[in-house]
């Protein structure tokens, strides 16, 4: 079954209304900030049961540190976060505990997020504990030999710690403790990114099986467009700490709408050379996210850029067959520079 053909919830198991996450950038002396690094500025989305949303732009754009803000790994500046239907932005860590059996995360390093003095037992084990969700040791055990077996894990890995694995394999126990809180959501920040094609093919493929088995929200955080194709039922893409195009991977691919999500769309190899897009290279280097451009935050390297985009920020508007686009030129104008 392929990804776009899930059924999908109307119910969200997942809002995002307006998150914006702010940093003070220190300087002009002792204990005085220079000004704030809007590395998330008003973000709005969300994600039903059994549904991909990949999250793309290039780095630095915010995608990460929408993730840890969505788990409370960072506090957020404003704006809301809903699981499941309860408000979690505004709860203190000890009332936030329990829910955070609900939404895992698996990171982008395999190396690192696993504790290197922790065997593979204990690490998967951990959030069975915490969240209670074993009826004693050979419950605990069970559950164990069941999480390795849908990973593709042996069961005599258990006993084994981290170093002796490659990194594909390290992300399998990643997943599988992921897996073991039994969430409703997964969010996987560059999951791929620093592993092989061939095993990066495989992750992929293991967490679409599962999302299809367990009904799993997945939130795919990437820069990979290719694998953003292959495995996800939605799109938003990100410039700046904001969302400038939404929609669903079929419209997003084939009918671009915003300047910005054609070149990245541009430099997506394809399997026949003679099919290429053309390659559109953008002029300057991102603006900083502590003094962004005025008007569209994407003016400054927008090859079709035009004066109301210098003085006036485009909203993110609904498109007419779904989906949306923060761009002025998004229309019948907007269509014409596709």
């Amino acid at each position: 079954m392929s990804a776009a053909s899930l059924s999908l919830s109307a119910q969200p198991v997942l809002e995002v209304n307006d998150l914006r996450k702010h940093f003070a950038v220190a300087g002009g002396g002792p204990g005085r900030a220079a000004g704030l690094l809007r590395a998330v500025d008003g973000v709005s989305f969300s994600l039903a049961r059994g549904e991909t949303l990949s999250l793309v732009g290039e780095s630095g754009c915010g995608k990460s540190t929408v993730a840890k803000t969505i788990l409370r790994l960072l506090a957020p500046t404003s704006g809301q976060v809903v699981l499941a239907g309860r408000r979690i932005d505004d709860l203190t860590l000890s009332r936030l505990r329990p829910l955070r059996r609900r939404i895992q995360m698996v990171f982008q390093d395999p190396f690192s997020s696993l504790n290197p003095r922790m065997p593979v037992r204990d690490s998967i084990a951990e959030p069975i504990r915490n969240f209670r969700l074993a009826r004693g040791r050979s419950d605990l055990e069970a559950r164990l030999l069941r999480l390795m077996d849908r990973v593709g894990l042996p069961a005599d890995a258990l006993g084994r710690y981290p170093h002796e694995f490659s990194g594909g394999q390290r992300q399998r126990i990643g997943i599988a403790r992921a897996l073991a809180a039994e969430p409703d959501v997964i969010v996987c920040d560059e999951a791929v990114s620093a592993l092989d094609v061939s095993v990066k093919a495989q992750i992929v493929n293991l967490l679409m099986d599962l999302q299809k088995d367990h009904g799993i929200a997945l939130l795919f955080i990437s820069h990979d467009l290719a694998v953003v194709e292959h495995m996800t039922h939605h799109v938003a893409v990100m410039y700046l700490g904001r969302i400038v195009e939404t929609g669903s991977r079929e419209a997003l691919f084939e009918t671009p709408r915003h300047p910005y999500t054609r070149a990245l769309l541009s430099a997506v190899p394809v399997p026949e050379p003679a099919a290429n897009r053309a390659r559109i290279v953008l002029k300057g280097d991102v603006p900083s996210p502590i003094a962004p451009p005025a008007g569209c935050s994407f003016h400054t390297r927008c090859p079709s850029c035009i004066e109301r985009c210098r003085t006036e920020e485009p909203p993110l508007t609904a498109l007419p067959g779904g989906g949306a686009v923060a761009c002025h030129l998004a229309g019948a104008e907007g269509a014409a520079h596709a």
